[in-house]
């Protein structure tokens, strides 16, 4: 199973129930998955697990020591392996780390984040705005989640040119792109280095805990792009897991007319047929003997 089958079933899944208070309960979820919600206190680094009885119902603990948005979205992913049946991998590695995850806690994140921010009342919540660290907090509050996961989400709905791109270390590792960036093949490489020249970049040399906004040149960014245009990168650095995300946009005026073929690649231009101007081109210089 793939990230966009999640979202796909996600998305049915919530449609079936009353999401309507989703802020403030979760119980509609955890009735339609069969499940029952217990919080004790857990190793530190354990956000929950679930167990199934003999008899079909499910018990969902969460660590109660972990903040609220945390235990919220642990909730919804043990909903996730449920609901996919899909089986648990938590073995140490971190929920915010994408380096050697198991592929079915990825896909369970992917359907946790649409739970937690429907996607329906995401869009008629979000104000219309320019995107700013203002807008992103607000938008994690009014749904009772992280920064990165309001962050993420607004770039994966967003209807202007945006990505929200995850790093770990000195390496980028996830990058999430809205509609209009897949549709001219903008990339954001994965498993290469935090680009130099970006602002994620500045903040994580300085080894404290940080948030800025800058102004920078498109190409740092995306791969194959033209030069000579900026983007904005507001970039945010947790020194203590050495994690940086950045929210990269830009005006949609300042993308490019490229096609892309069915594979979703770009097709450069090679210069191709002589455009037709209703002029023959002969006689010429040389004539056929």
């Amino acid at each position: 199973m793939n990230e966009m089958d999640a979202q796909q079933l996600a998305r049915s899944f919530v449609s079936s129930v009353d999401s309507s208070n989703v802020r403030n309960d979760l119980s509609p979820y955890l009735a339609a998955a069969n499940a029952s919600l217990r919080k004790e206190e857990l190793n530190e680094g354990e956000s929950g697990y679930t167990i199934t009885k003999p008899n079909g119902k499910h018990i969902i603990t969460v660590n109660s020591q972990e903040i609220e948005q945390r235990q919220r979205f642990t909730i919804c992913h043990e909903i996730a392996h449920i609901i996919l049946d899909l089986a648990s991998s938590h073995e140490e590695v971190p929920s915010w780390a994408y380096a050697k995850r198991d592929p079915n806690e990825v896909v369970c994140d992917t359907f946790a984040a649409e739970l937690l921010m429907p996607y329906k009342q995401w869009l008629s919540a979000l104000p219309n705005k320019e995107p700013s660290l203002q807008l992103i907090q607000h938008m994690a509050e009014a749904f009772g989640t992280s920064y990165p996961a309001a962050a993420s989400r607004f770039a994966s709905l967003s209807d202007i040119p945006c990505a929200f791109v995850t790093m770990e270390r000195s390496t980028v590792r996830y990058a999430v792109r809205s509609t209009p960036l897949r549709r001219v093949g903008a990339w954001v490489g994965t498993k290469s280095s935090i680009p130099v020249g970006s602002l994620s970049h500045k903040l994580r040399e300085a080894g404290v805990n940080a948030t800025d906004e800058l102004e920078v040149a498109q190409d740092i960014w995306f791969d194959n792009w033209g030069k000579g245009l900026e983007l904005w990168e507001l970039a945010r650095h947790y020194q203590q897991t050495d994690t940086t995300i950045a929210l990269l946009w830009f005006d949609s005026d300042d993308l490019p007319e490229v096609e892309i073929d069915r594979f979703g690649v770009r097709v450069e231009d090679d210069g191709g047929l002589v455009e037709l101007t209703g002029e023959l081109p002969w006689p010429g210089r040389s004539k056929r003997r």
